[in-house]
């Protein structure tokens, strides 16, 4: 087994509503570099944290969530791409649930990352940037501070400009 046969996964949550729109399952990479001020989820800030799990585990426990979508949180998916771009993959060809995906990069970045770019494909919308404690605002729906954009990856990546989910 390689390395992108394999995540470092936090948690996993089930039937969860906070990481975007309807019942979700949501894997909560471990490892994040960001080091945001206030993040709300600093114990994933480790590469050593939580437990390995291979992709097809994860497909399973996927799968067998008939009716809740797909997020990678964290930590940072990003951190671990070529594992999670193996995981969406595996997931589309199986399923047609929607993968919404957390960065503290922006899509700028990852479209000129090799190795990020995969994974970036792969998903269908992507909240990105670092949060900000000083663009906090709790009315944003699915982020935390407002200079979080959700992009419709799909449409962006169609055009050739950011296009913002819903819009």
């Amino acid at each position: 087994m390689t390395d992108s046969d394999q995540i470092r996964v936090l948690d996993i949550l089930l039937d969860t509503t906070a990481d975007g729109p309807g019942f979700r399952t949501s894997i909560y990479a471990a490892g994040c570099a960001h080091h945001c001020r206030g993040c709300h989820n600093p114990q994933s800030w480790s590469f050593a944290g939580g437990s390995t799990y291979s992709i097809d585990e994860l497909l399973d426990i996927v799968l067998k969530q008939h009716f809740a979508d797909v997020t990678f949180s964290g930590g940072d998916p990003f951190y671990q791409p070529l594992g999670f771009a193996k995981l969406a993959r595996k997931i589309k060809s199986r399923s047609s649930k929607t993968i919404w995906c957390y960065t503290g990069f922006v899509f700028e970045e990852l479209l000129e990352s090799t190795d990020k770019i995969g994974l970036l494909e792969s998903i269908d919308v992507l909240v990105d940037g670092p949060f900000q404690l000083e663009f906090l605002d709790s009315e944003l729906p699915f982020r935390g501070s407002s200079n979080q954009r959700i992009v419709d990856v799909k449409r962006s990546l169609q055009i050739g400009r950011i296009t913002e989910y819903g819009a």
